[in-house]
Parts: C-alpha cells; structure tokens; sequence
C-alpha cells in the first residue's frame, strides 16, 4: 500500500513546497536587489562622470574610462581565448575512453558528472581568467598610455646606446606584455594537463605509456612557449641591467650596472638567451620525434646553466676580480652613476664654492657689516610655523573659522617694492560650528572667509604680527569655497540660505553664485549622490530645490589629482591673491623610475621634515622615482573651484607624453599671466628630494664619492630634534649676486657630525632669470652648525637667565625659524624667540637671537642684536633707522634694572626652596619693582625714537 501520510508522493511533500505567490515575491526580491546593486554601480559611475564634468575634465575622464575598458576587453579576451583554445584542444585530442585501469575507472564519475555541462564549465573557466586577467590590464594604464604616446628624451644611455624613452616609456610596456605572456602559458598548460589527465591522454599509474602522443605534442608546445617567453625574458633582462637598484659600497639607492653587471651579469644573459632558445626548438620538435628524452635534458642544461652561469660565475668575478680593487674597477661606473643622477634629478648645474672662508672678511670695518647685514637678506622674524595661533587669536572672528597651523610665505608689492609677507586663509572649521546638524553642516556653513597677510621681517610692540592685510591685497573676491581644510560637501544655491561673513548671523546670508558643483534639480542625479555619500536626506529634503548644487572634492591637491593623475602633487598648496581673486597654486611633478643609471629615492621619506603632516604630505603615484621635474603649475580658484594646469618645464618629455595623452587639459606655459607669475616659487618638495641627492652627488669624482668622505647629511630641526630642519623661503643674495632674490635655502651638516657642512639656496623667484639655479656654500673653516647654534644660544649666560625670566609664571618658550644667511665670508645665524603666556595662550615675539662667528647677542629686537654682534653705533646726531629701538644695554638705567630682576628672580627661587615665604615675597616684590623700571626706561627710550615700534 502506498505512504499517504509523509512519504516522498505525499501530503508532506506538497505542503513543503513554495506557493506561486511566495516564489514570485522571491524572484521580485531577487530583482530588485540585482536592480540595487546595478543602481549602486551606476551611482559611482555617474557621480564621476558629472563631475569632472563639471571641472569641464570630462576628456581626462572618457580617456581614463576608455583605456581600461579596452585594456580590460583586449587582455581579457586574449587570456580566455588562450586558456579557452587549450581546453577545447585538449579535449578534441582525448584517446577513446576505456576502463583498462582502476585510474581511468575512478575517473569516469568525474566525466560523467560534468559531461552535460561541458560548454558551460569551458565558459566559466574562460569567464574567470578572462576577468582576472582583464582587471590586471586595466591596472596598466598608464603604462600603456605611455608606451603608445612616448616622446623620445633625445639621450642615450651609456652602455645600450638606447635612447631613455626606451627604458622609461617601452621596457615596462615590454614586461607587462612578458608576464601577461607568461600567465597566459602558465594557465594554458595547467588547463591542458588537467584535462588530458581526465579524459585520459596523461596517465600517472596506469600501465604503458604515460601520455598519447596527441598530449605530449600539445603540452610540449605549450611548454616550447613558456621556454620562448623565458628567452625574451632573458634578452631584456640585459636592459633591465640599466635600470636595477643593487647595493654598492658606500652609496644609498645604487641605480645601473656596475662592473660584475657588465662583464658577468651581461654575457650570462646572453648566453641564456640563446640556450633558452634552443631548449625551446627542442620542445617543438617533440611534435615530430614523439619523445621527450632531448627536451628535458635541454630544460635541465638551461636550469643547470642559470645556476652556473647567471649565479655561480657572477659571484666568482664579484670575489677575486671586483672586491681586492673594487675602487678602481667601479670608478667608471660610478662615474657614469653620477653623471645619470644629477642629470635625473635636475641638480647638474649646481654650483659649489668649496673656497668660502666661513669666518668671515676680518677687515671689514664693524659699521660696513652692520650695513650688509641689513642689505643681504630681508631677515623674516615672523616664523609662520609658529605664529598661526596668533593669527587664530586676532583674526579669526568667529570659532567656526580657523587658520592652517603652518602658514604660507609669499611676495606683495608694497609701495612698489617686494616684501616677503605671511599669508593665510579663514577657512571653515566644521568642528566649530555652534550647533551641530545636516543643514548647518552641509547648507548653512560652506566656506570660509578672506585671506590674512602680516609682514614678514619686522613685528611692533608687543610681539604680535604686522597685520596688512588691507593695504596689501586691496579688493578681491574673499568667499573660499575650496580649500586645504574644507573637507566636507556643501549644497549651495538653492533654497537655503548660507551664513556669509563675520557679523550677525541673522542678517549675514548670502548664496553660491559660482559656476562650480553639481546640478542637484535632477531626481537622477539627488539618487545618484544620495547612494554614492549614504545620505538619503539627499533625494528628499526640502532644503534641496532649483539651482541647488553639491560641492565635493574641494581641497586643492585633491583637486589637482583627480584632473590630472598622472601627476604626482607638492605636498604644501599655497594660497595667492591674484587679479582680486584667492587662488590655491599647486605644484605638480613628472617622475618615473626607469631613468638609467641614476638612483632611485623615496619621496615619502625624502620630502618629510619637521613640519610634514598628513596635510602637507607628497601625493605620489610613485613612491619610488629616479626622475623628478617641476613640470606643471597649477592654480584652484577658491571661489570657483577652478583647476587649471600650466605647463613649466617645456623640455621634459614625460610631460610632452602626457600631453599628447591627455590632449588640450595643459595651457602653455606662455599662457601664465605677469600676475600669477608674481607668485610662482621654487616648490619645497623638489628643493627637498634635491638637496637629499646632494648630500652624496655634490661629490664627481668617482673615488672621493667611492669613500663617502665628503659626504653630507641634512640636520635635524634644532628645535624639534629627529626630524629634519625644513627649508626657508626668505629674500637674500649670495655672495656672486647683486640684490636680494626670494630663496628657499637650507643647512647641510658633515656626515655624524654637527659642524656646518655646506649652506644651500636656490633662486626661488619665478620671474628671475637664475630661476632654479643651485648654489652651495662649502666653508673651508669649522663653523658652527645649526644644532651647535641653537646649543651655544641656549648656554650664553646672558641669554640662559633672560629665557629664564621670561619663563617665569606660567609662559612657555617657543624658538622660531634658524635662519642662515651667508654675510662677507661668514655665516650669519637669525633665530626668533617667541613667548607664550598663559592669558594670551598665542606666541608673541620678544626676543631675537643673532650669531656671527663667535659673537652671540640675545636682544628685544632684530636692529638692537645686530648692532650687538658687529659692535656698531649709529653715527652721531642721526636718528636710528625707522623701526629700531636704541641699544638698552646703551641705557644705564636698563642694565640696571635687568641686573635687579635677575638677582630678584634667583634670590626667589633660593627662597622658594626652603620655603621661606617672607624671602620669597620680598624677592617677588623686588623683581616687580626691577620690571617696572624696565618697562620705564624702555618706554623714554621709544620716546626718544620717535615712538616708533621696534623691529
């Protein structure tokens, strides 16, 4: 009798089964999530393409798109067609089946589970490869863009007579093309063999023959192909040889042959080559020999001869030709290593005085070099890594403004001359809005407001920046839409009215009237950006409406970046006033690291010094380069969000390639206007990467640069000890210069040791015909460097117990920037000194600290430590320069008093100790009374001067 009540025909089993409604809310539920996910992918896409739409970049975007799709399609076919062909071919070529063994008898279950899917399984198997394969493709796209555009570098290695383009635009095309090569054969014959064994072509334990002779044909042409891509492999791993870092004795980053490379590495290539060559006609003509005996033992002799001849023997040379005189045997490779990298990196031209005296003209008069001393540079006391709180403080306005905490230095005419001026920007700071929520975040608070500038090289009573901002940068447009710490999106135009600028809040409104952003009116694109920033309130609130727009990407670098990713971007975006316009300049660089011979260096360690932060970090495509120029200068409005690029340098090729890359998206460098060029300068990271190079490739002379004896390293910062000093822009002249020209200059100390090994400077000026132009000071003198500097400042008993007066209370010290400055065959040392009090909570400057040879003065004022130093008086009747104090120490009543409250100080400090509280307040009174006398006689003083503020 049949099971009616479980069994598999019943009840049972029908309840179990889905209903016709259940199964169609399934497949609707399938759906629309396959319809989501497709949305969410088009979202990205979409968002993407109006927006560089919108920078009116779109052709970077098309052309980006373009070349990885057909990468992606190109390779991904290729890899499933071969992979596809081998699997078919090996099937077609399958013996007939019998079950003569238990091997083959195993097997058939597994041929017959997937015979009624064979065509299925082949196209899932191609499928997957196809896609791995095509999605690595598509990763080279610059490298292919670079291979079909290259412009050729019009030189031509050492030892190939190539020219560099060839190693630079070709040779990475050409390896790409091995390793796809390579994978693909790989691949094939894995797929083969697997497939001859389960249908029987290669047996492992069955009796006879272990693979028909269709097998051994179609694997052994598989692997003639692996052995002939192993040849080219070997053939262009001789080039290779121009281009690979190794290790050398004394040097850092070697990039080249050497001389085991030349007359070891370079032979064993070629004889490889051929064997290789060889071994793979063998492996064709198994087709007709029908054996594998001369096969193998032509892949044992290859892999036998790689070992001897690409390991063995190169080691042989490297130990009894090479190491009893390596000096002599690489100097000529050494020479041509050097020759390469200074060539690479730009510093060829640098000039180096190895005869600057260092001590300076012992006959020239005190009054002279007082003179010079005021004409040589323009010595800026305000240091605008420290001063960025007092900017906060003055001229914030409101806490949902701030400041960048490292500000920038450029160049404004003020009464028609030049003067280096400290400049930042109130930008938004969404952290200090008063209430927190979407539409004050994103509609409400958008953008900062007006640009700060203060003078650079002179600071009035009371120690806080010389605020000009009004005199400086006239009327502009102060709106910063764009900018370093504007982060966030912002929904501008539309109904919602933004808070515009310092003042009532109620009355102050203002809205976005730019061309920048995203159009929001359309319900395709609220979707498109609701899915992409997960912020549904973005497809329906009623703060959204017509003319409303979105702003995103908005940093300046990130800007730069996305317009242009084939750059790689200065790390410090810097902020000019320009046509009555805030606009953010970015320097952009070319670089690769298939340059030959010269070595390779790492721009993430190179260009960090005490001031890099993730803010002002270099935005690499590679980390790793051995060439570098300043190919491009761009500009973002801050208002508009503007991104153009210029072109700088017109020689390099590797922006020429580029160029014919991306057709149209770089102006010509002609194309830059007399007011932007005002305030064009030499970027801070190439200065960087450069002087790194130079502290090794200063030296030419292959032996002296074998030794590493006059080899320099970069200091560390004297006030922020284990990272190094950064550079300092600041107008001088060197001493074959006339006038003063904005610099970036910097300190090299001997290697493991603190004495000043070489000063550095380069023309930073951008309307200077010596633009770029290196030169290096190296005294033949000991003199002192930075950190002893800032140590024999800090141990000067005048200026100990000056520093610790003014830590009396609750003040903190902070030194600014140590400024060298060659001064008639001397070094002149300049370093702020910066007091920050507990109720200000902002650095004021008050002291000045100068050193000129042994001579070290600790004075209120720039003039007064001058005059110091070099034992200089003003002459008799005349009037002291406008912004300088009379010497106090000329003042009796002055020393006095600083001798009092010295002595007042220490005899509270003793009283403090043994905590005899009647002492310590006769100390504290005695020590007011000394600074009231001070502060008396420096006021008659100021009287005297006119009432004119110190500098």
């Amino acid at each position: 009798m049949p099971d009616r009540g479980g069994g598999p025909s019943g009840p049972r089993m029908r309840v179990g089964r889905p209903s016709r409604r259940v199964r169609t809310l399934m497949t609707t539920l399938g759906v629309l999530a396959a319809l989501a996910m497709l949305f969410v992918m088009f979202a990205g896409f979409w968002t993407d393409w109006l927006w560089y739409r919108s920078v009116r970049y779109s052709s970077v975007f098309t052309t980006t798109l373009g070349t990885k799709i057909g990468l992606f399609a190109v390779f991904g076919v290729l890899m499933a067609v071969a992979v596809g062909t081998n699997i078919w071919l090996a099937h077609r070529l399958r013996p007939p089946l019998s079950a003569m063994s238990a091997e083959q008898q195993s097997l058939d279950r597994y041929r017959m589970s997937i015979a009624p899917y064979k065509k299925w399984v082949l196209l899932a198997v191609t499928a997957l490869v196809g896609l791995v394969a095509g999605a690595s493709a598509a990763g080279q796209w610059r490298t292919w863009l670079q291979w079909v555009n290259g412009v050729p570098f019009h030189q031509k290695d050492p030892q190939f007579h190539k020219d560099i383009s060839f190693y630079t635009f070709d040779l990475p095309w050409y390896r790409f093309l091995l390793s796809f090569g390579f994978a693909a054969a790989v691949l094939s014959l894995i797929a083969a063999a697997l497939v001859h064994y389960l249908y029987g072509g290669l047996r492992l334990t069955s009796p006879g023959h272990r693979a028909t002779a269709a097998a051994t044909g179609h694997l052994a042409v598989l692997l003639g192909l692996f052995v002939t891509l192993k040849a080219v492999a070997y053939w262009l791993d001789r080039y290779g040889l121009a281009v690979k870092s190794s290790g050398l004795k004394s040097t850092d980053g070697w990039t080249g042959l050497r001389y085991v490379d030349a007359h070891a590495y370079l032979p064993a290539k070629t004889i490889l080559f051929i064997i290789a060559l060889i071994c793979a006609v063998l492996f064709f003509a198994t087709l007709w020999r029908r054996t594998w005996q001369l096969p193998v033992i032509g892949f044992g002799l290859m892999v036998l001869s790689a070992i001897l001849i690409g390991g063995l023997y190169p080691a042989i040379v490297q130990k009894f030709q090479v190491s009893p005189n390596e000096q002599a045997k690489e100097a000529p490779y050494i020479a041509k290593n050097i020759k390469a990298t200074r060539e690479a990196y730009g510093i060829d031209k640098t000039k180096v005085d190895d005869a600057y005296p260092g001590k300076g003209n012992a006959s020239t008069d005190k009054d002279t070099l007082r003179d010079l001393a005021g004409s040589t540079a323009s010595l800026r006391l305000l240091d605008p890594n420290i001063v960025s709180p007092a900017f906060q403080q003055e001229r914030q306005d409101r806490g949902y403004y701030q400041f960048p905490s490292t500000l920038a230095v450029d160049r404004y005419k003020v009464d028609g001359k030049d003067q280096d001026t400290v400049i930042g920007l109130r930008e938004l700071n969404i952290k200090g809005i008063p209430e927190r929520n979407w539409i004050n975040d994103h509609f409400k608070y958008t953008h900062g407001y007006g640009a700060v500038t203060a003078k650079g090289d002179s600071v009035p009573k009371g120690g806080g920046p010389d605020f000009q901002s009004d005199k400086v940068l006239g009327p502009y447009e102060p709106r910063v839409y764009f900018g370093e710490k504007t982060t966030q999106y912002s929904i501008v135009g539309g109904p919602q009215k933004e808070l515009d600028k310092p003042g009532d809040e109620n009355k102050e409104s203002y809205s976005y009237g730019g061309k920048a952003g995203v159009s929001l009116s359309n319900p395709v694109n609220r979707a498109a950006y609701a899915v992409a920033f997960g912020e549904p309130k973005i497809l329906y609130s009623g703060a959204i409406g017509e003319g409303s727009k979105i702003l995103y990407n908005r940093t300046p670098k990130a800007r730069v970046e996305a317009v242009a990713p084939w750059l790689t971007i200065n790390g410090d975006a810097y902020p000019a006033v320009v046509n009555h316009r805030i606009q953010w300049i970015v320097d952009a660089y070319t670089t690769t690291n298939g340059y030959p011979y010269a070595s390779r260096t790492t721009l993430g360690d190179t260009t960090a010094d005490s001031l890099t932060t993730g803010q002002r970090a270099v935005v690499a495509q590679q980390n790793q380069v051995n060439y570098i120029r300043n190919s491009v200068k761009a500009t973002v409005d801050a208002y508009d969000g503007t991104v153009t690029l210029y072109q700088w340098d017109t020689e390099d090729p590797v922006l020429k390639t580029w160029m014919k890359a991306f057709p149209g998206t770089v102006k010509p460098k002609s194309a830059i206007s007399a007011a932007l060029k005002d305030h064009l300068r030499y970027p801070q990271d190439l200065f960087k990467v450069q002087r790194e190079l130079l502290t090794r490739y200063h030296v030419t002379d292959p032996g002296t640069f074998y030794t590493g004896s006059q080899r320099w390293e970069v200091p560390d910062d004297p006030t922020n000890k284990g990272n190094a000093v950064p550079p300092y822009y600041l107008s001088m002249k060197m001493p074959d210069q006339r006038n003063q020209t904005f610099s970036l200059t910097t300190t090299f100390t001997p290697k493991n040791r603190q004495n000043l090994g070489a000063f550095m400077a380069v023309d930073a000026d951008a309307r200077s015909d010596g633009y770029g132009r290196i030169r290096i000071l190296q005294p033949k003198d000991i003199v002192w460097g930075p950190l002893q500097a800032q140590s024999n400042f800090n141990s000067d008993p005048t200026a100990a117990s000056e520093i610790k007066l003014l830590r009396g209370g609750d003040s903190e010290i902070e030194y600014g920037n140590l400024l060298t400055v060659p001064l008639n065959g001397g070094l002149l040392y300049v370093e702020p000194v910066y007091v920050r009090g507990a109720r200000t909570n902002y650095p004021l400057l008050k002291k000045v600290f100068v050193n000129y040879g042994e001579k070290i003065a600790f004075e209120n004022t720039l003039g007064e430590a001058l005059d110091k130093v070099f034992g200089a008086q003003q002459p008799g009747g005349k009037q002291p320069p406008e912004g300088t104090k009379q010497p106090p120490a000329a003042n009796p009543t002055v020393k006095q008093a600083v001798k009092d409250a010295q002595d007042a100080y220490t005899a509270g400090q003793k009283a403090l100790e043994k905590q005899d509280w009647e002492a310590y307040g006769k100390a504290q009174k005695d020590l007011k009374d000394a600074l009231d006398r001070l502060a008396r006689a420096e006021a008659r003083t100021e009287e005297k001067n006119g009432g004119k503020p110190g500098s």
